[in-house]
């Protein structure tokens, strides 16, 4: 799904009220009814994912951690069965999976006398059971659960995406019969940044050459697409030639403006496929 810049902003606009729960992202939905979820999920987790970063600095300030801290265990204490970790986060618009992650290095540091690494702190947010204090203990899980931006389910699912959709497009090229190699085989071959699929002979999609193929299971606004082309796009340009971005949640509309310049954006697999031999055949 395409978007102009100003349906965009709108829905961006609409998401600075919301906060990361499943009731927000059914407000979310109701609001914007012709927009799929997923789209609607990639942009909220975009928009609010900006937010966190601005706000980031004054939440990890040392006094206001502190008054996090002492205001959590004095509500833990008079209500040991509510979520009062989750509602928290959302009082001070901050992340519940960052909240969690900030409250339980402080309470290593108050249980060890020495701030813990990040390998065990990340460890005890993947499987809360491990921290060694049980209230605090279901509070970070209540946060991990309730969380669709943050932490360590929001990662696994991501990257269970972000798989599937690659498997998406490799099975889309063998239904065209279009010889490929995946990033295990570039890997295997020594290339150590490479886009997802690079076909093994071009392809033309409306009118433009095609060497290499990217899969990005999210929804490419401004600022994320910038950072793609400096990161990864140009440098795949640079060593295979032309190419295709295919946003499965779709982009803001006036960011294809490469095509000329040798990289093409999809929202989908796309339809007009001509290969080679088909080329010639008409010719």
């Amino acid at each position: 799904m395409k978007l102009c810049r100003t349906e965009y902003r709108a829905i961006a606009k609409f998401t600075e009220q919301l906060r990361p729960t499943r009731q927000c992202m059914k407000m979310l939905k109701d609001r914007f009814p012709n927009h799929s979820q997923s789209t609607l999920l990639s942009i909220f987790s975009l928009e609010y994912q900006k937010r966190m970063k601005r706000s980031l600095v004054r939440h990890h300030a040392p006094d206001v951690i502190e008054d996090y801290y002492q205001r959590y265990r004095s509500e833990a204490k008079k209500r040991p069965s509510d979520p009062v970790l989750l509602e928290l986060a959302n009082e001070v618009d901050l992340s519940p999976c960052l909240m969690a992650r900030l409250l339980l290095e402080r309470f290593l540091e108050e249980q060890q006398g020495s701030v813990s690494s990040k390998q065990v702190v990340n460890g005890m947010l993947r499987e809360p059971s491990l921290i060694p204090d049980m209230q605090l203990a279901k509070h970070v899980e209540q946060c991990t659960i309730n969380d669709c931006c943050y932490g360590p389910l929001v990662d696994c699912i991501k990257h269970a995406i972000g798989q599937e959709h690659e498997e998406i497009l490799r099975e889309k090229l063998r239904e065209r019969s279009l010889s490929f190699l995946d990033e295990s085989h570039l890997r295997a071959k020594g290339y150590d940044k490479t886009p997802d699929i690079i076909l093994e002979v071009p392809i033309a999609v409306e009118g433009h050459i095609v060497h290499w193929i990217e899969s990005k299971a999210s929804f490419g606004d401004e600022q994320s697409h910038r950072s793609y082309l400096n990161e990864q796009f140009w440098s795949y340009w640079n060593r295979f030639g032309p190419g295709l971005v295919i946003y499965w949640y779709g982009f803001i509309a006036e960011l294809d403006c490469q095509r000329d310049r040798g990289i093409l954006l999809k929202d989908c697999f796309p339809s007009d496929i001509v290969t080679l031999c088909r080329g010639l055949a008409e010719s």
